[in-house]
């Protein structure tokens, strides 16, 4: 079943991972009595004196950067457009960030282009760095890669470097660029100069949005967002160089995309805790996509599994979540759905529906659309909210309780960017003591301290 605003049932059963949600989200983020009593959460979100970020009670917000501002490294003003980030340990109790900046060629604010860290001059993408002291102060704040284009979201690799991902698939020439881009690029927070701005093209060339390493293995998960047909597939890619540290992936590997055997299209799934068996990894006949988009190329007679939207991804426990923030079916999917959290456990080759919203149209409640995922510190997953309008942080525990995290205000904007863009990047410092969550536009990064634990 899909769930009539939100209100998504708990499933039992030995063959059924299931996750309940009882009662409507519109409860949880009304600052009700049945808020601050629900489980698994904060209570209820405290409207910000300052109109910035509302947040539970005894939790507290720092901002820590802002388009436009100088970098503390000279090198330009801080780019715009913050999308996806992570966070790594330092020396001495530090923190170092890497941001994204999903900026097109019509970004308002590029990323500066540094010699030795700049793939293509035309390219307006790429990423910025901050380290910070155990107060959360900005000790420094630079450049990590440049000359990239809409850099959307990454992920962690198990060895504290940044995989940062390209969504297009324009190629030199398209939009003024000098080379092709689609592509993943790793990068060190803390000595970007080491890891330089090199394409990892084995891994592909689509319209990337996130990824995942299993820690065991060193599989990586790679998520594609395409909105229009054929949507996008969802992938793993095998190193020569597993878990073989910085560089290592420069070495290639073999791409390939999910097959789930009688599952054309991931939005046709309806049914929270739905369970699929058996999945299987087809090879991608060319990862280059030298004439034709690895979405259309040809994987046999048996297809390939689509799905509208794919975006966060993060690996959790022995699984590796991923997620579609929507389908519609005037956009050619099977079904609609406000978004759909997956999970997949490689060791059983199993595929399991995690999470539905939607779809009801009639009135818009928090938690439509997720985005941007990463694992809670007390479990379950932190999500941030894509779409129109989008304006919350919320968080899935093991209960499959939702709860509210974070709400825009309506104080943040700026005169260059006067309206709130959705939150991206969320992320948690190494000691889980603080949470780090961008604003999209106007671009602002955000540190959350709070009882967490």
């Amino acid at each position: 079943m899909s769930a009539t605003r939100r209100q998504i049932l708990s499933r039992t059963g030995a063959s059924v991972a299931g996750i309940a949600f009882t009662g409507a989200l519109s409860e949880l983020f009304a600052g009700s009595a049945a808020a601050a009593g629900r489980r698994g959460g904060y209570g209820p979100l405290v409207p910000d004196p300052d109109g910035l970020l509302d947040l539970p009670a005894g939790f507290r917000y720092k901002v820590l950067s802002r388009q436009g501002d100088p970098l503390r490294s000279g090198e330009g003003p801080v780019p715009s457009n913050h999308d996806g980030m992570g966070a790594f340990p330092g020396r001495r109790g530090r923190v170092h960030l890497v941001r994204n900046h999903e900026n097109r060629v019509t970004g308002k604010i590029g990323v500066p282009t540094v010699p030795g860290l700049t793939y293509d001059p035309a390219a307006k993408g790429g990423c910025t760095a901050l380290e910070l002291d155990g107060r959360n102060d900005v000790l420094g704040e630079r450049v990590a890669i440049a000359g990239t284009a809409v850099n959307c979201a990454g992920g962690h690799t198990p060895w504290n470097t940044w995989l940062t991902c390209e969504e297009t698939e324009d190629r030199a020439g398209t939009n003024g660029y000098t080379k092709d881009h689609g592509f993943i690029f790793e990068v060190d927070g803390a000595d970007p100069h080491r890891t330089g701005a090199v394409p990892l093209t084995a891994m592909g060339r689509f319209q990337h949005e996130a990824i995942a390493v299993d820690p065991g293995n060193g599989i990586v998960y790679e998520t594609e967002d395409a909105f229009d047909r054929p949507f996008g597939l969802f992938y793993r890619f095998l190193p020569h160089k597993p878990l073989g540290g910085t560089g290592s992936l420069r070495a290639g590997g073999a791409l390939e995309a999910m097959r789930v055997p009688g599952v054309p299209d991931l939005s046709a799934v309806q049914e929270t805790g739905a369970r699929f068996d058996g999945v299987e990894w087809v090879p991608v006949p060319d990862s280059l996509a030298t004439e034709t988009p690895i979405r259309l190329q040809d994987f046999g007679p048996k297809g390939i599994t689509h799905a509208q939207k794919l975006e966060g991804c993060y690996w959790g426990g022995r699984a590796v979540y991923f997620v579609s923030s929507f389908a519609r079916r005037e956009n050619g999917s099977a079904a609609t759905h406000f978004g759909q959290v997956w999970k997949y456990e490689p060791d059983r080759r199993r595929l399991t529906l995690v999470v539905v919203f939607g779809p009801d149209t009639d009135v818009r409640l928090p938690g439509e659309s997720p985005d941007n995922i990463c694992l809670a510190p007390t479990g379950g997953l932190m999500v941030c909210e894509d779409g129109d309008g989008a304006q919350h942080v919320f968080g899935v525990s093991r209960r499959g309780e939702v709860y509210p995290v974070a709400r825009g205000a309506h104080n943040i904007g700026t005169p260059d960017a006067p309206e709130w863009g959705e939150f991206a990047g969320v992320t948690f410092s190494p000691d889980r003591s603080t949470m780090y969550v961008n604003c999209y536009t106007p671009g602002t990064t955000f540190a959350v301290t709070g009882p967490w634990h």
